[in-house]
């Protein structure tokens, strides 16, 4: 999995011009139901890499501290819907979560206390905050990486090991793409996993993204699946812990 950002810092503009996701599939994976059910049976075993470890445990004193809600921005990029959402969710504690230095590194602080930006691996950090019992009031997923290529179904989130650890934290999800077919079968996953899910077309009033701006100017259609988590029986973290 792979979070997209822009080569810019918030703030500056980004011109109209993107492609739309082009893709020789046109609707749900054949094998997504397959491949859905064999991770939520199977969760990923892989051990964390070190460097996402590291970067857990360096913030989770700090999250305890807080004793804020939690609201999780996955691949946040630049950082720019972190410190939006941060103003969005005032009340809680915002992690904002990027495999990438050089993107988090183009952040314009905003100057609000209620946010954090932490380079790591998505997939990764979420099975580690579900062994430490973490529980998420929000979880946001903007402009994930499509992987448009029919091949690579298992690198979309929902196509990956780490979706039932996604699932287990739990809280208000929501996941944005200007690809239909993607915001479809992340609905589908998730209708698959027991949950109530719903997707629709939507206007963005205010980007929450350089990438979501860029495509709203470009004249893209954008789509988001919306989801309480929560409605079905889950392993809890300690039960996650011991397979």
């Amino acid at each position: 999995m792979a979070g997209q950002s822009a080569n810019i810092k918030p703030g500056q503009d980004m011109q109209g011009n993107s492609r739309e996701v082009s893709s020789s599939q046109q609707g749900c994976h054949e094998q997504l139901e397959a491949v859905v059910r064999k991770h939520l049976a199977e969760p990923s075993r892989r051990p964390p890499a070190e460097h996402t470890r590291a970067a857990f445990e360096s913030i989770r004193a700090q999250v305890a501290a807080a004793g804020k809600p939690l609201v999780l921005d996955s691949f946040c990029g630049t950082g720019m819907s972190t410190a939006l959402l941060a103003e969005r969710h005032p009340d809680c504690l915002v992690i904002g979560l990027d495999k990438s230095a050089h993107r988090l590194q183009k952040h314009a602080a905003a100057g609000n206390d209620n946010y954090l930006l932490v380079q790591a691996e998505c997939g990764d950090f979420w099975r580690l905050a579900l062994d430490a019992g973490w529980r998420l009031q929000h979880h946001y997923l903007l402009y994930p990486n499509p992987w448009p290529k029919p091949g690579q179904l298992k690198r979309r989130v929902h196509g990956s090991a780490d979706f039932p650890a996604l699932l287990a934290l739990g809280g208000s999800i929501e996941l944005r793409s200007n690809w239909q077919v993607y915001v479809e079968e992340f609905t589908r996953a998730l209708e698959l996993a027991g949950e109530s899910a719903s997707s629709e077309l939507f206007t963005c009033a205010q980007p929450l993204t350089l990438f979501e701006r860029k495509y709203a100017d470009s004249g893209h259609r954008l789509w988001r699946c919306r989801c309480q988590l929560g409605h079905n029986t889950r392993p809890s973290a300690a039960e996650h812990q011991t397979r």
